[in-house]
């Protein structure tokens, strides 16, 4: 072993002999050598039954001493800690006996030389758990916790070039020593355990422009470092965050989370800290710290108490630093489809739909809204072991058993497309692909459709008919979307309030919720609050609200006739479709959720088809020459229970007029070719059959002196074409029952 010197001069060696550690004095006259000091005892070094920390406390004879039992394996840290619990010794009371008992001397860590520092690199000494505390051009004299660390000392010698001296401190002094001298991160510590600021005196600084900090691995590793992303981990689990944003600023960098869809403010933090964070993250997530100038995603798993989270990392270059955006996935949470609160007739409607083994079911709405969740719940209840289910996922979110799951890496040639191509060969029964959004993809995905296969995938649509023009805009055309089509989901979360601090509404709203009753045409039955339980918010959880719409001969045939969204959700209405404000609706009179929340998450919206009903049913002429105005107006009023007659132009309307066919209503059109509305108005109103007709006319143009002209020559009402439903319809009901007069 090599040499330990204490004095000049005089040197030590431990030396085995016979089983026995001692030390080996040789004289400063080289006249021999002697073996001197205490030697540990034999049974304790090469038996496996106690550890040497054990034959120096025994041998002060120390109360307790006999009931100890620590395995020569355990770390020396580790056998500190032990003893010192079980003994009730401090750390600087057994530093002294095992300097005593090994005949060294205890270390100076507050006197450490700066330049000792540099000849030994830090991942060695956090390994071994050393510092160097000073260095002649001969020797190193390093503190350490271990002094029968031969590995220890082997390295060090290699590594500084000198001969290693051991000198005896505490295993958490040695830790704090290197933390404090080893890394620039003592602003770290300040915001562990409470910081100070300070102002420069100059009034005027004039600085160039610098480009990101660069962070070592060493310095992201750093046990502050460690501590502080350890601990915005921890918070943003347990505060069921889906999402933590870690933000730069001008000075501070902010750390947000995500909860139950809402952003909330957790911390600030210096720059020089948040670039260590985030460069600690990127680690974990086997990520690139050297490159900050082009975004990066990458995933890693945490184990917290006995739970794992899979964590799915995203840096982008922000104000010449980086964001970090961590998706935080419990897959110990999967859920069913009831399991996630799905309502009744949306969860019939659903199963019906994927109780089909061919066509394309395709779920909608924007990042964030449950859409993964709800096709993993409808993945869980296919899975019965009968059929064989393969997904195409970009990133894959969770572990399904019986499923294969597939992994787009554009990087190594696996797209949505060409994953898809594979996996027809592999005789699927369902498929899920994670998100269709090119041209390839979707008509690979309609190919599979259209040849027997059930295809589950998810579009950006704002609901469950703008999935239609969706795919249209990526390339199909609408005869085989007609034909492959066979459903579309859109869904949103509202947030549940908080069963511990909501409060049921008794008396009279208060003016705010008054507003909102008139316009939404529901009354709330409770009121969030907040408490610390809900992090003072008023809600926790959330609810789906979700449209589900069924694509049936009447759909596909507005499909194939390029109909619009306001057409195709009609006739969805008409065929049962509940709209999501509906859904939402339903959870506000259950007391589950707020009219505040609602619009929130689905924007202002008039209320309900609630109007008091035409007490007969009308036959009314609707005179149009654009094909998808007539097919709204006819849905909208068939499902009012009238009789409707359509006519392409004004003259095709006085062809019908003047027949035998008796009208309630004619709703016309202002621009026509053969003849116009206000030519056709004029027709009508100079013939004593049709002088009385009651005629609503529908412009797209014109202010109100147009509108009154129009009054003027005998219209009985107008609206305007871009009015909605409910508008429309109650303007024909006000006709109707002026005429019934």
């Amino acid at each position: 072993m090599a040499a330990r010197s204490t004095e000049p001069g005089e040197a030590f060696t431990f030396c085995r002999v016979g089983g026995v550690t001692g030390r080996l004095r040789k004289s400063r006259r080289g006249s021999g050598a002697r073996l001197e000091g205490r030697a540990i005892n034999t049974k304790v070094m090469t038996r496996t039954r106690d550890h040497w920390l054990l034959s120096v406390v025994k041998r002060e004879g120390l109360d307790g001493t006999s009931r100890l039992e620590i395995a020569p394996v355990v770390p020396a840290s580790d056998a500190w800690s032990v003893v010192t619990r079980q003994l009730g010794l401090t750390d600087d009371e057994l530093a002294r006996l095992v300097a005593g008992y090994f005949r060294l001397d205890t270390a100076e860590l507050s006197h450490a030389e700066p330049h000792a520092i540099t000849l030994v690199p830090e991942a060695i000494v956090r390994r071994h758990l050393v510092f160097p505390v000073s260095e002649t051009d001969r020797y190193l004299y390093v503190a350490t916790a271990d002094p029968t660390d031969i590995e220890a000392e082997r390295v060090l010698g290699f590594r500084s070039g000198r001969t290693p001296v051991f000198r005896i401190a505490p295993p958490s002094s040695i830790r704090d020593a290197i933390d404090a001298r080893y890394s620039s991160n003592q602003a770290l510590e300040g915001i562990l355990g409470g910081m100070e600021g300070g102002a420069s005196e100059d009034p005027v600084l004039v600085v160039e422009r610098m480009g990101p900090e660069m962070i070592s691995k060493e310095d992201a590793t750093a046990t502050p470092v460690v501590k502080l992303t350890n601990l915005i981990l921890r918070d943003g689990i347990t505060s069921r965050a889906s999402d933590i944003h870690i933000e730069p600023g001008r000075k501070l960098g902010v750390v947000r989370y995500r909860v139950d869809g809402v952003m909330r403010k957790h911390m600030d933090l210096p720059m020089a800290a948040m670039n260590r964070v985030i460069s600690r993250v990127k680690i974990l997530s086997r990520l690139d710290i050297a490159d900050r100038l082009r975004p990066q995603d990458g995933r890693a798993r945490v184990q917290i108490q006995e739970n794992v989270y899979d964590l799915r990392i995203s840096t982008i270059p922000a104000a010449g630093a980086e964001k970090c955006v961590i998706r935080i996935l419990d897959s110990n949470r999967l859920f069913g489809l009831e399991d996630l609160l799905v309502p009744e007739h949306e969860l019939l409607k659903l199963r019906e739909l994927l109780a089909l083994r061919e066509g394309v079911v395709v779920v909608t709405g924007p990042t964030g809204s449950g859409k993964t969740t709800t096709l993993y719940g409808a993945l869980r209840e296919l899975a019965t072991g009968q059929v064989n289910i393969m997904t195409v996922e970009d990133p894959i979110e969770y572990e399904l058993d019986g499923i294969t799951q597939t992994q787009v890496e554009v990087k190594q040639g696996v797209t949505f497309a060409s994953s898809l191509r594979a996996i027809l060969r592999q005789d699927p029964d369902i498929i899920l692909v994670g998100e269709i959004r090119d041209q390839e993809t979707a008509e690979v995905a309609a190919q599979a459709a259209l040849t027997g296969h059930l295809v589950l995938a998810t579009v950006h649509a704002n609901d469950a008919a703008g999935a239609v023009a969706r795919l249209a805009d990526l390339g199909l055309d609408f005869g085989t979307i007609a034909a492959a089509l066979r459903g579309c989901l859109a869904q949103r979360l509202v947030r549940r309030v908080c069963p511990d601090c909501s409060t049921e509404i008794v008396g009279d709203l208060n003016s705010e919720e008054r507003d909102l009753a008139d316009r939404f045409g529901v009354e709330p039955k409770i009121r969030a609050a907040g408490c610390t339980s809900c992090g003072h918010s008023g809600y926790r959880g959330r609810l789906p609200v979700m449209e589900v719409l069924s694509v049936d001969a009447r759909m596909q045939e507005a499909i194939e006739l390029r109909k619009g969204p306001a057409t195709l959700t009609l006739l969805a209405r008409q065929g049962g479709m509940r709209t999501m404000h509906d859904v939402a609706y339903d959870w506000v009179r259950a007391g589950r959720t707020t009219l505040d929340e609602v619009q929130r998450v689905l924007g202002q919206a008039f209320g309900p088809l609630e109007d008091e009903p035409v007490e007969e049913s009308a036959r009314i002429l609707v005179v149009d020459d654009d094909e998808e105005a007539r097919l709204m107006l006819r849905t909208m009023l068939e499902d009012e229970g009238h009789v409707v007659e359509e006519a392409v132009d004004g003259q095709a309307a006085l062809d019908r007029l003047t027949g035998s066919i008796d009208y309630s209503l004619v709703i016309l059109d202002l621009s026509m070719p053969r003849m116009s509305g206000a030519e056709v108005l004029g027709r009508l109103r100079d013939s004593a059959r049709t002088r009385a007709l009651p005629v609503l006319i529908r412009t797209g143009t014109g202010g109100e002196s147009d509108e009154a002209s129009l009054l003027d020559a005998g219209a009985d009402d107008y609206v305007r074409k871009d009015a909605d439903a409910v508008r429309t319809l109650a303007r024909v009901r006000a006709v109707l029952r002026r005429s019934a007069l």
